[in-house]
């Protein structure tokens, strides 16, 4: 969820408590500005401190533990291990703002609403690779590996990337070969469009894909499908 509300490192402990309630959070960032992030505070933390400090804890700043931040070009495999150690993460943007607060219960809604693009990319890749295995050598494969990933072993094409394989279908010797009776300017197009979903898929945003990206997924899949019993 986007970080709507937060509390600053003063506020009384009170209405803290309070917007909690209301809200039904179980925690809130510390925050001075949409980019200073000083902690957060938390059902736990304050009950911690209600119970352990000398002095009855009274304000915000006394009750806040120090924030949990991932990027949100982070992994979402990595992000999902620290939600589930945490109970929360806060995203932070490329532009260093704030961007959103998930919690583990709002990972069960994520998932759901990740689950049929997963599988849509799945069906996409396992199909566009089956379309090349075999008709390439290993040393035809390495001479579409990425020049920054070089050390990179590439003996089949489960090992390349998605970006690699458009890069073989370039060539229209070796789109021949592949043997689509389809246009290859039209369908590396669309292909590469899978590949930038599949991009934001595979790192982490706490707001899912847009219904306009999960639509052009299913319409790959069933485009190739067609495919499939054309040829």
């Amino acid at each position: 969820m986007s970080v709507s509300l937060s509390v600053r490192p003063d506020c009384s402990l009170a209405e803290a408590v309070t917007t909690m309630l209301l809200r039904d959070f179980s925690q809130l960032p510390v925050m001075t500005n949409e980019r200073d992030l000083k902690g957060v505070v938390s059902w736990e933390s304050i009950a911690r401190h209600l119970q352990f400090d000398a002095e009855r804890p009274t304000t915000v700043r006394q009750c806040m533990d120090q924030g949990v931040e991932v990027k949100e070009s982070d992994s979402l495999f990595d992000v999902i291990r620290l939600i589930a150690a945490e109970s929360y993460v806060l995203v932070r943007a490329a532009d260093n703002r704030i961007k959103g607060i998930v919690t583990s219960t709002d990972l069960n809604l994520q998932f759901q609403q990740l689950s049929e693009p997963f599988l849509l990319l799945g069906e996409i890749e396992n199909f566009v690779r089956s379309l090349i295995d075999g008709k390439f050598t290993g040393e035809q494969l390495r001479e579409v590996r990425d020049g920054a990933d070089e050390g990179r072993p590439v003996d089949s094409v489960a090992d390349l990337t998605l970006g690699e394989i458009i890069r073989l279908m370039e060539n229209p010797e070796r789109w021949q070969r592949i043997g689509l009776q389809i246009d290859r300017v039209i369908f590396k197009k669309e292909l590469d469009r899978v590949r930038l979903i599949r991009n934001d898929v595979m790192h982490f945003d706490p707001d899912p894909i847009s219904a306009e990206d999960h639509q052009s997924l299913r319409a790959f899949v069933q485009f190739l499908h067609q495919i499939q019993r054309l040829n």
